[in-house]
């Protein structure tokens, strides 16, 4: 783990593993980046540097927790970037991080070489997900013996009347395979999140979608948008109306995944993934 120090003197950590040309890793929740691992193995490709964002992990609390909105933690990337000593860096975000990765090339598209967002969230450019499409996203998973319980949540919390039993019984629909190793992956991001950082990180004045997405459109950066064929939180049709907004944008979809791609099919998601990073 290592330690910078941020714009306005906050300790953040970060880790470094693999060997290959670094790629920053910005990580969804807001949580700790440790629920990203090595990317399925991306790491013996490439020198993968995942950020703790502030307040998540071994990064500090800040003393102001206004500060980790998500348009105001592009600064830390950015004082990141000058930490590593890098004049352009590629950049993978996945879910939520996708918000602060966009943030990010609209203001400093000068330092971004390429961007890589896997499942991501799409509040900062505004596209809405209807529950009808999240009801049809998982259809193929019917058949599965957990399915009648998460389907029943899933509608609960469309119709605004989610419970906390609801958002845990829909948990399965986050991964392609509802095993030992997706139960104990969901258990440990549980304990990852503090929910006054989650407030803060999508408090008002977060996004500013119409600027992000001219912004956004006026870039030549080459831009990779990973959907997972089952996720109902970034469904593909959503994931490509998305790669629409940008000039040079790929759009894959990668069969049979949730909405951590690298633990349902790791050498697919590698394959993909590092065919567009080099």
């Amino acid at each position: 783990m290592e330690i910078f120090t941020s714009y306005d003197g906050t300790k953040l950590a970060y880790r470094v593993v693999g060997d290959g040309l670094p790629v920053v890793c910005l990580p969804g929740g807001p949580q700790e980046s440790a629920y990203l691992g090595e990317l399925g193995g991306l790491s013996a490709h490439r020198q993968l540097i995942t950020l703790d964002l502030r307040g998540t992990g071994r990064s500090a609390m800040p003393a102001d927790i206004t500060s980790c909105r998500c348009d105001r933690l592009v600064d830390d990337v950015e004082a990141l970037r000058e930490h590593l000593r890098l004049d352009r860096m590629d950049l993978l975000a996945h879910s939520g991080g996708a918000n602060l990765a966009v943030q990010y090339l609209g203001r400093y598209p000068e330092h971004v070489g390429r961007l890589a967002l896997i499942t991501p969230s799409v509040r900062a450019v505004g596209i809405a997900i209807t529950g009808e499409l999240r009801r049809e996203t998982v259809q193929p998973r019917r058949d599965e013996p957990w399915f009648p319980e998460a389907f029943a949540a899933l509608e609960a919390i469309g119709a605004g009347q989610a419970t906390a039993d609801s958002w845990q019984a829909i948990a399965p629909f986050s991964y392609g395979r509802w095993d030992e190793a997706a139960r104990a992956h969901k258990a440990a991001e549980d304990e990852q999140m503090n929910m006054e950082v989650v407030a803060a990180f999508n408090a008002e004045g977060a996004y500013a979608p119409d600027a992000t997405r001219a912004a956004l459109a006026r870039l030549e950066s080459p831009v990779l948008v990973l959907a997972g064929e089952v996720d109902p939180g970034a469904p593909p049709p959503v994931m490509a109306e998305f790669a629409g907004l940008f000039l040079n944008a790929e759009f894959a979809v990668q069969p049979g995944a949730g909405h951590f791609p690298w633990l349902d099919d790791a050498d697919r998601f590698v394959a993909a993934t590092v065919a567009f990073l080099g």
